[in-house]
């Protein structure tokens, strides 16, 4: 029997010891937490830690992420991230049921690694960054250094060997007291951080977007089809897509936002504030979105209204010439407030096309997932070369001298938008009945426009589709085609040809580092 009592004595022991690894863990992360909303909500450990992780993630696992995850990556990292440290934090709180010391030390060594990814980052303020992870580091080894003496300290009780008079109940009451704890103080750095986001949540609200000097034409009434399951031509603003690395979307207030444009070629660097762009002359256009790392037939394409202000008139006034023109400068450099960098053909902002650093998105101001106060857009242009998000300073410098984020991560430095189509209805795998069976979707080219959609029908042969009326050379179209449905399976396949006549080609190619190309085809068992 004495035997027995022991074993389970070490058992109940060990998992204490693992509890109290996990308790000094969320001592730290919550201690952290508490820490940041006095330096800044990106310094908290998980959010340094997860950014520095897609920093150094190899492009080609950044986009099966995206691919198998959506845009549920950052969720799926972060749920990552926490999991790992859990782990981390069971085997330190058995480590310190022998060595309380260096149980405590690793505590601080983990603490080092996050305040190391918070200074690393693109957007660091400096090493005051790095005071969460260290504060938070502090108050776990601490914890953890308290409550392995617990499980650690012998006492005499009667009847029991030496080892097993541990402090049991001293081990629960500093426990349970320090999870209350750190459950408050996780508690109060929440709502402190989300007071510090108030500011900006409050100068959205009190945004009225001007007039437009130069407004969009109406929509022709022939753009939009009515057939059910197609993609509408305007996407709303909540089902846009979202592509970016930001685990935490930042939060910005107009109010004390400043964009700086300055570099190569600029003849006087130019300081604007909100204000000043909402009272510059506004264009409101129709834009087609589409990000690089969408597959064939992918959602991550996807239309709006946008108001901004013309980004080639503010280089003007700042004494920026075109390289076709002379200038120095081949590649304009945005930054956003996070740390990311993208680069863009300075020609392409400055060669007639609707360039502009949008303010305003589907008649209200940017919401924050989409870059408020001001992101930029350049139709025919990736998002990555082309779409900053909360953007703050734009940089005129050449393509030799300057690789942006993506680029350092072997993405092509220049990246048109490639002719696509994708069929929206029917759905793969569907079993339409056997007749008229509606096949639809939508095509895009930006800043070329859509000529022609064919579609086919397993090996038979191209087949035109109707085109809806095309809004501009900026916009997706719509098309469909009556298909006369046999029984059976079958595959339907779409290709598109833009108005400079190339057609969409078969040749399948990944999204690294230019963009995909291939047709996109479903199939389908009809019944």
């Amino acid at each position: 029997m004495t035997t027995v009592r022991i074993t389970r004595t070490a058992l109940t022991r060990g998992t204490l010891a693992a509890l109290s690894g996990l308790l000094a863990g969320f001592a730290s992360l919550t201690v952290a937490e508490l820490v940041s909303a006095a330096v800044r909500p990106e310094a908290s450990p998980v959010t340094a830690v997860g950014g520095a992780a897609i920093d150094r993630t190899p492009a080609g696992v950044k986009d099966w992420a995206i691919r198998n995850f959506g845009e549920n990556d950052k969720f799926v990292l972060q749920l990552g991230i926490v999991v790992v440290l859990a782990l981390f934090a069971v085997v330190v709180g058995l480590l310190a049921l022998r060595h309380r010391r260096t149980g405590s030390a690793a505590v601080l060594v983990f603490g080092a690694v996050g305040a190391a990814a918070a200074v690393s980052r693109p957007d660091s303020t400096g090493a005051v960054d790095a005071l969460p992870s260290l504060v938070g580091a502090v108050a776990g080894a601490v914890l953890l250094y308290v409550l392995a003496g617990r499980l650690t300290q012998s006492r005499a009780v009667a009847g029991e060997r030496p080892e097993s008079g541990w402090d049991r109940r001293g081990f629960l009451l500093a426990a349970t007291a320090a999870a209350a704890a750190s459950t408050a103080a996780g508690a109060v750095g929440r709502t402190l951080n989300g007071r510090s986001s108030q500011d900006a949540i409050a100068s959205r609200a009190a945004v009225k977007l001007p007039a437009p000097v130069s407004p969009a034409r109406p929509i022709p009434a022939g753009a939009r089809l009515r057939v059910p399951g197609i993609s509408s031509f305007t996407t709303p603003n909540d089902r846009f897509y979202r592509v970016d690395t930001a685990l935490v979307v930042p939060k910005v207030d107009a109010n004390s936002w400043r964009l700086r444009i300055h570099g190569q070629g600029v003849r006087r660097e130019l300081e604007f504030t909100y204000q000043d762009l909402l009272n510059r002359p506004l264009i409101e256009r129709e834009i087609t979105l589409t990000c690089v790392s969408n597959e064939v037939g992918g959602p991550y394409v996807g239309h709006a209204r946008w108001i901004g202000v013309r980004l080639a008139d503010l280089l003007k006034e700042a004494g920026v010439k075109s390289p076709s023109r002379g200038g120095p400068a081949d590649q304009l450099v945005s930054r956003s407030v996070d740390g990311m960098t993208l680069g863009t053909p300075v020609e392409d902002v400055m060669d007639g096309r609707d360039a502009m650093l949008a303010l305003g998105m589907n008649g209200e101001p940017l919401p924050f997932v989409h870059g408020f106060p001001v992101r930029m857009i350049v139709p025919g242009l990736y998002g990555y070369v082309s779409a900053c998000k909360w953007i703050e300073d734009i940089e005129l410098t050449t393509f030799d001298d300057y690789d942006p984020y993506w680029v350092k991560r072997k993405w092509a430095k220049r990246a048109p938008i490639k002719t696509q189509s994708r069929i929206d209805t029917p759905k793969p795998f569907a079993r339409p009945q056997a007749g008229t069976v509606v096949v639809a979707g939508v095509a895009w080219a930006q800043h070329r426009g859509i000529d022609k959609v064919e579609v086919r029908v397993d090996d038979g042969p191209w087949r035109p589709a109707q085109l809806a009326e095309q809004d501009t050379v900026d916009t997706w179209r719509q098309w469909s085609y009556p298909w006369k449905a046999t029984p059976g399976g079958h595959t339907i396949t779409v290709r598109a040809t833009d108005a400079t006549g190339e057609v969409q080609t078969e040749k399948r190619t990944r999204t690294i580092p230019d963009g995909v190309s291939g047709r996109h085809s479903v199939v389908v068992t009809v019944d």
